[in-house]
């Protein structure tokens, strides 16, 4: 079936074979220098709690670039906030492909799903009326902003099958990274030869509505030098009509220690996206005839076809006194975009990060100091046509977008006694946004040349205390200030079938969040406290399901909550003699209270987009075999306002699941992932809107159905 015109991976598959043949070879043949091709045992590394010697020679790392998950875990813990480590084994015995297959047991990421790896990505309400072209939340690879440089993105780079890790930082507490963005930062931590378990693996995986991945990983190691290659292709028809996709995501890094103190990384990677878009629908479609696409979806054609091209590198010194980071990246990012007219992007984005780090005495007192700096910028050749069935017509805007950034940050935690930890950071920003529209006569008589721009600039400090009430259990609390800047998907508005430049004002808030993490025998848990005063929220509301939404500023709103994740060891709990198995029962919820504040309009209306309760409980037995079972509920017992005049609610929903499986560190593992057994009819994600009340009939089509029944089953190799 050809889904896409001019499409060479269904015309031929020479491409893909040569890979895979390099691949082949790269893992068979023999190392340089005579050296053993299998990737080295990862070092002992630090407990997660106990507070680590002041010393930063690096002794017994095995990567500068590439610490242990233990090592990243270790230095989470040290936080005083609230941020959460995930394991890549967590999601590995399920069909991992998006962003929410990876955070779904992770309390306060809200992942709305809308069809193949187009999802809605919010922590505490960022972007909350954004459910495309990521805002509000910086995405990361492996320290490196995958944003572009106006602070947008989209998820596509995401490969859930090359991570070894994700590393979720709320709110302010991205600071570390440089980032004041209300919802944070979420960092994925790639696979490296020198991290691996095994150092080659092949996988497959097969499901409904004609569902197929195939993946390999290859990697060596080589005395100083270590390499690793990991690519996926994936092929679905989609659950609904319209939503065929072809993702190929290629990810490769190279690691060089030069000498003992010093180590450099190179990062690459290859995306290639095609994804049909079946469009939003009724509430009573998307209830009743889930499957359905929409009119506009169909007759326009309409699709997302983004190709990106990332190269990125990280080197570490050690000094005698301290560690110095310096990041730097360039992305290439085309697009291609039937919608209400067809969007056509071509830009670069780039990037240089320097980031020094010290652990000393002061005054007696252990003290740990971050200093860092970011210069980004980024050039974007915007055009739109008329969308004649999914190719393009008539000229009618053509743009530049520019943007550019200068941060730097500072973040000092001076440790008064082995329990207590004082936290003072600051962070110093100055972005600017410039839209350059041509003038061409042929395309309407009124339409001038002219240049439009925003600069956002200020200052956000952060406090913050952790206590440390035993070895394994903390308290913590801290006070963070976040901007977010306007992205371009903001600032170019669509009225009335003409783009122009909107300024809008930076959204501002402070935040105050309090909360604990720890074990204490079976039970182990992090819970936050978080509540956001906002200044200029961006929020969105939606006119015409098939044109981007139009933005405004709120001028007082607030978002408070409770992220909670516990779990506890049930045999250990009952005195049970297992024989090594383990029986786990864990439980996430996520609190959203999200309101509007003596708004002129809307009052103390509930923010729309987003359900006030999200409860995810799921029980896991494991054998020491490497057998598992592990059922599952979603919960959502009330859906999410569509309007912000509070007149239009999604229903809410239970959702039952099932992961079993195989697995082993080495040789064949099997598994079987089903979702929604019980094919329950719901909603997954909503477009927002003003006032469902008083809006016209097609302006109601803003709600995507979610995913029915689905079965997958997989088998990896590892060798």
């Amino acid at each position: 079936m050809n889904l896409f015109r001019n499409d060479p991976w269904r015309a031929a598959t020479g491409g893909r074979v040569g890979l895979l043949a390099s691949a082949a070879i790269l893992a068979i043949s023999p190392a340089p220098c005579g050296q053993p091709v299998l990737a080295q045992p990862a070092a002992p590394e630090a407990p997660v709690i106990e507070l680590p010697q002041i010393d930063v020679s690096g002794a017994g790392q095995e990567s500068l670039t590439a610490p242990g998950n233990r090592e990243l875990a270790a230095a989470m813990a040290r936080r005083p906030a609230a941020v959460s480590f995930v394991d890549a084994r967590s999601f590995a015995g399920r069909s991992a492909l998006t962003m929410r297959d990876m955070l779904k047991d992770t309390p306060g990421v809200q992942t709305g799903e809308r069809y193949g790896q187009e999802q809605r990505l919010s922590i505490r309400g960022s972007g909350l009326a954004r459910g495309y072209h990521l805002r509000g939340v910086e995405a990361l690879q492996d320290g490196v902003p995958v944003n572009n440089a106006d602070g947008s993105g989209s998820l596509y780079q995401t490969d859930p099958l090359s991570a070894r890790a994700v590393e979720v930082w709320r709110g302010g507490n991205a600071l570390a990274f440089g980032s004041t963005m209300l919802g944070g930062a979420v960092n994925v931590i790639s696979e490296t030869a020198r991290t691996v378990r095994t150092p080659n693996q092949a996988r497959l995986d097969v499901g409904a509505d004609g569902f197929v991945r195939e993946h390999l990983r290859v990697s060596k190691v080589s005395g100083p030098v270590d390499m690793l290659v990991s690519g996926s292709w994936t092929n679905s028809d989609g659950y609904r009509d319209h939503s065929a996709s072809i993702y190929r995501q290629f990810n490769a890094n190279l690691g060089w220690k030069i000498s003992d103190r010093v180590e450099t990384r190179f990062f690459i990677g290859y995306f290639d996206t095609r994804q049909k878009l079946p469009g939003s629908l009724l509430l009573f479609d998307a209830l009743h005839a889930p499957r359905k696409a929409s009119l506009a979806a169909v007759t326009g054609n309409q699709s997302r076809e983004e190709r990106a091209f990332r190269i990125a590198n990280t080197t570490t010194v050690q000094l005698d006194a301290g560690q110095l980071d310096l990041s730097t990246w360039a992305i290439r990012k085309t697009l291609d975009h039937p919608i209400f007219q067809v969007l056509a992007q071509d830009g670069w984005n780039w990037g240089v990060s320097p980031r020094y780090a010290q652990r000393f005495s002061l005054g007696g007192f252990d003290n740990e100091l971050v200093v860092g700096a970011r210069l980004s910028g980024g050039s974007t050749d915007a055009k739109q046509y008329v969308n004649l069935a999914g190719r393009r017509g008539a000229l009618t805007v053509s743009g530049v977008q520019d943007a550019m950034n200068l941060e730097a940050w500072a973040e000092n935690n001076l440790w008064l006694t082995r329990e207590l930890a004082l936290v003072a950071g600051v962070k110093a920003f100055n972005s600017l946004r410039e839209y350059n529209q041509s003038y061409n006569a042929s395309l309407r008589p009124a339409w001038a040349a002219r240049d439009d721009s925003a600069r956002y600039a200020g200052v956000n400090p952060k406090i913050g205390v952790l206590w440390r009430i035993t070895p394994d259990v903390q308290l913590f609390a801290n006070l963070t200030r976040s901007v977010d800047a306007p992205d371009f998907t903001d600032l170019t508005q669509t009225f009335a079938g003409t783009t122009a430049f909107t300024p809008l004002r930076a959204q501002k808030a402070w935040t105050v969040e309090a909360g604990s993490r720890g074990s204490l025998g079976p039970v182990t848990w992090e819970a936050t406290y978080y509540r956001s005063a906002i200044r200029d929220e961006l929020l969105a509301y939606t006119v015409n399901p098939s044109v981007p939404a139009n933005v405004f500023n709120a001028p007082r709103t607030m978002h408070q909550g409770v992220e909670l994740a516990a779990s506890m060891e049930l045999f250990q709990a009952l005195g049970v003699d297992a024989g090594g198995s383990r029986l786990v029962l864990r439980q996430a919820w996520t609190w959203n209270d999200f309101r509007f504040d003596r708004d002129p309009v809307y009052g103390d209306n509930r923010l729309a987009g987003a359900p006030e309760h999200v409860l995810r409980t799921s029980l896991s037995w494991r054998r020491l075999d490497g057998f598992y079972v592990t059922p599952s509920i979603d919960w959502v017992p009330a859906g999410a306002w569509a309007d912000y005049a509070n007149t239009l609610k999604t229903p809410g929903y239970v959702l039952l699941n099932l992961e079993a499986g195989l697995e082993a560190d080495e040789g064949l593992s099997f598994f079987i992932d089903a979702r929604n057994l019980a094919d329950r009819r719901h909603v997954s994600d909503v477009s927002t809107i003003a006032n469902a009340a008083t809006a016209p009939a097609s302006g109601l089509a803003v709600f995507y159905p979610g995913t029915g029944r689905t079965v997958r089953v997989g088998a990896r190799y590892a060798f």
